[in-house]
């Protein structure tokens, strides 16, 4: 990644909390008391850089490194903003304890305070729910988004008890700022208005519970390259009942007249209806996100690819041939869900310098150590894993214990919400 794109977040995280520190900075206070209006101020910085980075705007994720960086970056400048904010009212305690204990109480306890502070908690409650979502990976993903949706409304209220406190000129730029950025999400990302028009053309079963989609444009396509991501939605068809959920899916293909291929795994309760797609179904897509495979050096290359993880690699060996010595090893649990093996063994027999190893590993992380090629064979290869976290976990490790250094080893997941 171009260092640029490296600084970018933390640059854009700095001056959130910089910028409205440097501007609220007290003078003549005591100690606890100034550190108390230090750490609200940085927290809610943190808290508006969290609302910029959940934007998926194709220009912004391009500047910003990729929306998997951005989502990582949004997860922990949320729990951070949230942690400062939590402590801004105790620092505040901390600086009434000298004058009186009781008195600190009362900065504390909800009961006897005003409207301000009342305003005040229940931004920290939203807040606490939204962040939850954080640690609750598994929540339904309908119930996942509506508690993800009370960060924004945390962070809105959260302001609007800085404008009862007679804060004008900071609270009015930071609540516009914010809505701004909720009604840009709302608008653009989830209910699709930036999406672009799609039809699916046809629907190909290639293993037991994965079909490959082809999808045209109903206006001017998109700029998309073999190996990229999408963000899709399908609606209602003639027997298929819709979904209307964005989820990503890896380009696994593009064709002529600018329809491209995705590959779709039934994980969940969505991508299961989706397996009962139908030619005419109307789509909505945003995107291409991910620069995964575009820039790849001119050295050897390992790539591992668990399960829907081929289809980044396949697009890649579909759009050309390879340039440098390239190993696949492709794991999957059953020869039921081998997808596209006959092609990645037709294409292996054609491409020079392209060898394929495919496996069938079982419900577990099979012995990566045993499978994955030795130090010796490594010296000098960059590594491109694509697969489950807990596999690229596994074989990332593996890969360092080899002397692989981490900056040569390059992960794809759809892990984020």
């Amino acid at each position: 990644m171009h260092p640029w794109r490296l600084l970018s977040i933390p640059l854009l995280v700095g001056l959130s909390v910089g910028l409205p520190v440097f501007w609220a900075y007290p003078d003549d206070l005591s100690f606890w008391r100034a550190v108390g209006i230090v750490l609200g101020w940085a927290g809610s910085g943190l808290l508006l850089a969290s609302l910029l980075l959940m934007l998926r705007e194709v220009r912004l994720a391009s500047w910003l490194g990729g929306i998997e960086r951005m989502t990582g970056w949004h997860h922990w400048t949320g729990l951070a903003g949230y942690l400062l904010v939590l402590l801004h009212p105790l620092a505040l305690a901390a600086a009434a304890w000298t004058e009186s204990p009781p008195l600190a109480w009362q900065l504390l306890s909800p009961v006897a305070q005003n409207w301000p502070v009342w305003v005040g908690w229940a931004a920290l409650l939203f807040l606490m729910g939204g962040l939850s979502t954080t640690f609750a990976s598994r929540l339904r993903y309908p119930l996942w988004r509506w508690l993800h949706g009370l960060l924004g409304i945390g962070v809105l209220v959260g302001f609007v008890h800085v404008l009862l406190l007679g804060i004008d000129a900071g609270a009015v730029f930071a609540i516009l700022a914010a809505l701004l950025m909720l009604v840009w999400r709302l608008i653009r990302v989830d209910a699709g208005v930036g999406a672009k028009p799609y039809v699916v053309r046809s629907v190909r079963r290639v293993a037991e519970a994965m079909v490959e989609i082809t999808l045209a444009p109903l206006v001017r396509g998109m700029p998309a390259e073999a190996g990229q991501f999408v963000l899709v939605a399908f609606f209602r068809g003639p027997r298929f009942r819709g979904c209307g959920e964005y989820h990503p899916f890896t380009i696994s293909a593009i064709d002529e007249d600018q329809q491209f291929r995705i590959g779709v795994k039934a994980l969940g309760d969505c991508t299961r209806r989706m397996q009962a797609l139908e030619p005419g179904v109307e789509a909505r897509v945003q995107g291409p996100f991910g620069n995964f495979l575009l820039e790849r050096p001119a050295k050897p290359q390992l790539w591992v690819a668990g399960g829907i993880g081929i289809t980044p690699f396949l697009a890649c060996l579909r759009n050309a041939r390879v340039e440098h010595a390239t190993r696949l090893l492709y794991l999957y649990r059953s020869e039921a869900d081998a997808a596209f093996r006959d092609e990645l063994e037709t294409l292996a027999a054609t491409h020079t310098g392209f060898s394929l190893e495919a496996r069938a590993t079982g419900d577990a992380i099979p012995d990566l150590a045993a499978i994955l090629p030795g130090a010796d064979e490594l010296t000098g290869h960059e590594c491109y894993l694509c697969g489950p976290p807990g596999l690229l976990d596994a074989v990332g490790h593996v890969l360092q214990s080899r002397g692989v250094p981490a900056a040569q080893i390059h992960c794809e997941r759809f892990d984020f919400r």
